[in-house]
């Protein structure tokens, strides 16, 4: 759980609060109250005008938690001192970026600013007595990008700890009708933080409205992302953030479920399904790509369109002591040696996208890594095709047996239907007639192809051939 100093402005907020909060009790009209759940039960707060220029964007934040690294330096900055100038400038910028790429405006902060222009704060924020905002922080951000000076904020209770306002921030959050929902990586990491509040598993999925079940595959989706974070670093101090993760929600749900599956017969077999969805989820290829990476998909394929970053990716050196799994404290014995080569290859890819990305590494050292990225994506879109390729014409036999089955379900069920039909003199003879001459002729083009294509004739395709021969 995040918790920093008081601002410098503190004590001159903290009297600036409680002169207008006073004022709003004791004037003639009504004094404008906003209600938070607190610990179970409402709590009323009032509220006042704040001047923009007075408040703290909140350093501690979900809204923009995975994105606090997406500049190593600013967020070191943001660590120390999180009420100077740059941090806060620095906390604004993450507030209108894409989770994603906080470079780039968020279509929702547009939006934001639409809807501003038009149509005035219609709900006030909520902040602490120093003036930092626990609810806010965006339309704070959209308020100054309009030229305003002011925001509408209900005021928290002076004794409220930082526990107490991350827990009133989350609370908000996970209203039925809150308005912007929280990016799925700072989702996750409100998840863990609540868990390491010592609070049990049911309750926080029943806070985050998901089932059970749901709340163990995200808490492990969470570790194998930390699990990559970790391995990415550099000797050249470049690393991947919690925000390079943003936007495969669904390649990682779709991960949990394969390991899950695979892991029921094989943990082996499922660490190496893993680590090769893995390497491909880092080389942005699409969950409806990386869904064809089973068991023999290294074997089978990645090793002979990768074989460069297989090369000397065997064991050497001591194995480790266990393979941990994410989001449980337990690890099972060594891996194998495939399992070794396997994640050699995915710490190279998790490697070199960290230093691509990185924005403290020589422009030559980004290049070569820009180059070998751009190798792995090809040798990893080569082998995703060839078991694309093979996956498909599995199906194809499969399918073709299968409606083979169909249809003899079908012949079986107008069996009934004749003796039916032949009971209560209905049948209609002609057009029975017509569909047997037009099974006859279909089966004929069936055996046509059987002829042609099947090399070793079985029972049935003998059948099928001399009954049309006949």
């Amino acid at each position: 759980m995040l918790a920093f100093a008081l601002p410098p402005k503190g004590p001159e907020n903290t009297e600036l609060v409680a002169r207008r909060l006073h004022e709003s009790t004791e004037g003639d009209g009504i004094s404008e109250t906003v209600t938070v759940e607190w610990n179970g039960r409402p709590l009323h707060v009032g509220v006042i005008d704040m001047p923009l220029r007075d408040v703290y964007y909140n350093p501690a934040t979900h809204r923009i938690r995975a994105q606090r690294d997406h500049d190593p330096d600013l967020a070191r900055g943001l660590k120390s001192d999180p009420w100077s100038v740059e941090s806060q400038e620095y906390l604004d910028r993450l507030l209108r970026g894409k989770p994603a790429s906080p470079d780039e405006t968020d279509p929702d902060f547009e939006a934001l600013l639409d809807s501003l222009r038009s149509v005035d704060q219609q709900e006030p924020g909520l902040m602490t007595h120093e003036g930092i905002l626990v609810n806010g922080n965006t339309r704070a951000a959209a308020l100054r990008r309009l030229g305003r000076t002011s925001i509408r904020v209900g005021v928290l209770p002076r004794s409220f700890t930082w526990d107490d306002i991350n827990a009133v921030e989350l609370t908000l959050q996970l209203r039925p009708d809150k308005r912007r929902d929280y990016s799925y990586i700072n989702r996750l990491i409100a998840m863990e933080e609540q868990e390491e509040m010592g609070r049990e598993a049911a309750d926080i999925a029943r806070d985050f409205h998901i089932q059970l079940k749901t709340f163990r595959q995200e808490r492990w989706i969470l570790g194998v992302i930390r699990d990559m974070i970790e391995r990415s670093a550099t000797p050249e101090g470049a690393q991947l953030g919690l925000s390079d993760f943003e936007g495969h929600q669904e390649n990682l749900k779709e991960l949990h479920r394969t390991y899950e599956k695979v892991r029921a017969s094989s943990q082996e077999q499922a660490e190496r399904v893993k680590e090769n969805r893995i390497a491909a989820i880092i080389l942005d290829f699409a969950k409806t790509k990386t869904r064809v990476i089973g068991e023999d998909f290294q074997g089978d394929y990645l090793e002979e369109s990768l074989p460069t970053l297989f090369e000397g990716a065997g064991s050497g050196g001591e194995s480790p002591a266990g393979i941990s799994i994410p989001g449980l404290s337990v690890a099972v014995a060594p891996p194998s040696d495939p399992v070794i080569r396997a994640r050699a290859v995915t710490d190279q890819i998790l490697q070199a996208r960290a230093t691509w990305s990185s924005r403290n590494v020589p422009d030559a050292v980004r290049e070569a890594a820009q180059r070998e990225i751009t190798e792995a994506r090809k040798g990893m879109r080569r082998a995703l095709d060839a078991a694309e390729r093979d996956d498909r014409l599995r199906k194809v036999r499969q399918t073709t047996a299968e409606r083979l089955d169909d249809a003899r379900a079908s012949i079986d069920q107008s069996v009934s239907d004749l003796v039916q039909a032949l009971g209560s003199q209905s049948l209609d003879e002609a057009s029975f007639d017509s569909a047997l001459l037009r099974v006859r002729s279909s089966l004929a083009k069936l055996a046509r192809q059987a002829s042609r294509g099947v090399s070793t004739r079985g029972e049935g395709v003998s059948w099928l051939i001399k009954a049309s021969e006949d």
